[in-house]
């Protein structure tokens, strides 16, 4: 059994170190570990104060918010503390949570019986739950005097925060006067954080001007939102939902519910996430389930979102029960935070390998250390090219986290620059290509670095032809990775048009390949001559033109010549066309061996379908192509005739832009079976929504 004073010089080190991480994370917008690393030690500090009340240090961040008021801001006392919430991390830890709730209540009710207080048992209030997903954003705290905007601050350590009015001001969802029946005096409280695009496009600029770029859009919303200069935090375009009431005073009709306060907010004009929810069930056991189901639906959609979460909350609705339950420390007893697996890890670098993709991309991929990700083994993560090797410092055998998102390959985000050894091994960039062995390029306006091997190198090679065959593309089924390896290594096909000269033969002699597999591999092959036009523009791997701009040249231009002869000029007046991707265009088709190939494919049969073949003439093709020319649609739930992507690229071939999320600006919502958050939104926007069976008669199917 460990002495108490190795408990006491423990609970010491995990308390500086949390403080450290606090200052670092609310006041300076640095982050030196992952998230899910904060609440491990926060989580031993606080098994030790449970088990050893009696060493609870002063400054121990489980006792308070962590952070302090910058001084170069002035500061606001907050009238009412702004609180953090507890963690949870699984099913168990919302069974727990919901335990101690019972318990607590039915202690409640105990003691109203006990007096002569006949008001309702709280314990008949509990089963209704509000939850919301939980934004990653910078919290903050916005007063409204007789409707009017007048100041407004960062959580900062609970009790004090920096005083950001000005900059809160330039924010466009954030009234400055609020509109309907307001209370003289009311507090609202919410998250600030920046839109995922709004964060890339933030980012090209600074990587543009050789500035270090922000390392998440949490951090680039707390660092628009404490600029100077409040004109500057206006072009972030930052944005707001409100997800909490602080002080307020008398309200003509009292309002009795979490959810209710949120709907008021909406009627004054305040943005709210329109993914919030209210969960009312039976029992305990049902509540449970509908809890987990909702963190279980968001944790799917949370990569399409065009904002950053990191999990959801569950709040108690009925706000005469949250006061029962009150508050321990710094946590409200009321509301949990299911967390989602953690994103971010730490790990080493154990080596950097570096790859050749179809057009000759240098990529420098660090191999790791293996780590679990959010439930995925992760050894390898892109470091993209020497400027962001040269941006990170980072070196062999540093330590470093890494991020995960969706399918995508893993990234390294930071450097661990304090953990770093003696056994240090610079990066060195390659002068010539690790596989066919043709010098390393360069351009001046490029980031990328490039093989000049072409269609003699292995690399490009298997990368065009994979790119080619993909699903996106022509789409071979049966042809997969392992595959196109084989057949490059053992010089039966070098560029696309090559698939359509093999030989049966030939093909059955290769490993694992039996008459079944092959003729199903030819028929497929077989059954590629006939893509869509625009799929087959995609395909052609045109350097930076992906599966949009490929429908868009295929709108405007009806065959390989009539693209060939296109000027750069015309190129640059097609939408989202700039003179980069005009000028990819151009060298393609200037390239003898692209035309070439081209060439020999349709000699070998590719025969791509123009859009609307069914048009007398290019004038109805034009005219029924721009049928939807500037409308945005947005597609939800589940189609029964067609895919989801089907549907989107028949309205794009009309002229309609895809847009994932519903705003002002959509002009129609297809709605499937189980349309959820989004077809609410619509009604409430009043945005045309149209069903399948409707949008077939639209298409004359």
């Amino acid at each position: 059994m460990p002495d108490k004073a190795s408990i006491k010089l423990k609970i010491k080190n995990l308390t500086e170190q949390l403080n450290q991480h606090n200052y670092l994370y609310h006041v300076l917008d640095e982050i030196m570990i992952p998230d899910h690393e904060y609440d491990r030690l926060f989580h031993d500090l606080k098994a030790l104060e449970d088990a050893y009340p009696e060493l609870i240090l002063a400054n121990s961040p489980t006792q308070k918010i962590g952070g302090i008021p910058l001084k170069i801001f002035g500061s606001i006392t907050h009238q009412k503390p702004m609180l953090s919430l507890d963690n949870a991390f699984s099913s168990e830890d919302i069974e727990k949570f919901y335990t101690k709730i019972i318990e607590r209540l039915a202690a409640a009710d105990l003691d109203q019986n006990q007096s002569d207080n006949h008001q309702k048992p709280a314990s008949l209030q509990m089963h209704e739950f509000f939850v919301e997903p939980k934004l990653d954003g910078l919290a903050v705290s916005i007063f409204y005097e007789h409707g009017v905007l007048k100041h407004a601050a960062t959580r900062g350590d609970g009790q004090t925060g920096e005083d950001i009015t000005e900059n809160i001001k330039t924010i466009s969802v954030i009234p400055l006067v609020l509109k309907g029946d307001f209370p003289e005096i009311v507090e609202v409280r919410g998250e600030v954080f920046m839109k995922k695009d709004t964060f890339n496009a933030l980012n090209k600029q600074y990587i543009k001007k050789g500035e270090k770029p922000f390392a998440n859009p949490r951090n680039a919303a707390a660092g628009s939102l404490r600029m100077l200069d409040s004109k500057e935090t206006a072009r972030r375009n930052l944005s707001f939902f409100c997800y909490a009431v602080g002080v307020f005073s008398d309200l003509k009709n009292p309002i009795t519910t979490h959810g209710k306060w949120l709907s008021a907010f909406a009627s004054w004009g305040l943005p709210i996430c329109p993914l919030n929810k209210k969960i009312e069930a039976a029992d305990a056991q049902t509540t449970i389930a509908a809890l987990i189901d909702y963190y279980e639906l968001i944790g799917t959609q949370r990569e399409q979102l065009p904002f950053d979460i990191d999990g959801v909350v569950y709040k108690i609705n009925d706000l005469k029960t949250q006061d029962i339950l009150g508050f321990i420390s710094r946590t409200p007893r009321f509301a949990i935070a299911h967390k989602f697996p953690a994103m971010e890890e730490i790990t080493r670098v154990l080596d950097v390998e570096f790859q050749v993709g179809k057009t000759g991309a240098i990529t420098p991929v660090a191999r790791l250390e293996p780590v679990n990700v959010a439930g995925v083994m992760v050894s390898n993560a892109t470091l993209h090219n020497l400027d962001e090797i040269k941006r990170l410092g980072i070196k062999i055998n540093d330590q470093v986290i890494i991020r995960r998102a969706g399918d995508v390959i893993p990234q390294v985000m930071r450097v661990l620059v304090d953990k770093r050894g003696d056994n240090l091994r610079e990066i060195i960039f390659p002068n010539n290509c690790p596989i066919c062995h043709s010098p390393i390029e360069r351009l001046d306006d490029e980031a990328t670095a490039r093989c000049t091997g072409g269609f003699n190198c292995k690399a490009q090679q298997i990368g065009m032809i994979k790119h080619y065959s993909s699903r996106k593309s022509v789409e071979i089924d049966g042809l997969g990775d392992k595959l196109i390896t084989v057949l490059v290594e053992n010089n039966l096909i070098k560029a696309p048009d090559d698939l359509y000269t093999l030989v049966r033969q030939e093909l059955l002699e290769l490993p694992r390949m039996g008459v079944k597999s092959v003729d199903k591999l030819l028929e497929a092959i077989e059954k590629s001559k006939t893509p869509q036009w625009d799929r087959f523009l995609y395909a052609l791997g045109i350097r930076e033109v992906g599966d949009a701009m490929a429908r868009t040249l295929a709108l405007h231009y009806f065959d390989i010549e009539s693209l060939k002869l296109a000027s750069t000029e015309e190129l640059q007046a097609l939408p989202d066309l700039g003179p980069k991707i005009a000028s990819n265009i151009m060298a393609f088709f200037k390239d003898e061996r692209q035309l070439k190939m081209i060439e020999a494919l349709f000699a070998a049969g590719v025969a791509p379908i123009k859009p609307l073949l069914n048009s007398q003439n290019s004038e109805d093709l034009t005219s029924q192509s721009n049928l939807l020319n500037g409308q945005t649609w947005v597609i939800t739930g589940a189609l029964s005739t067609l895919t989801r992507d089907q549907a989107a690229e028949k309205l794009r071939n009309l002229g309609a832009k895809i847009s994932n999320s519903i705003s002002k600006n959509t002009s129609t919502l297809l709605a499937g079976e189980k349309a959820g958050s989004k077809l609410d939104k619509a009604q409430k926007l009043g945005i045309n929504i149209i069903d399948e069976d409707q949008f077939l008669k639209m298409l004359e199917i």
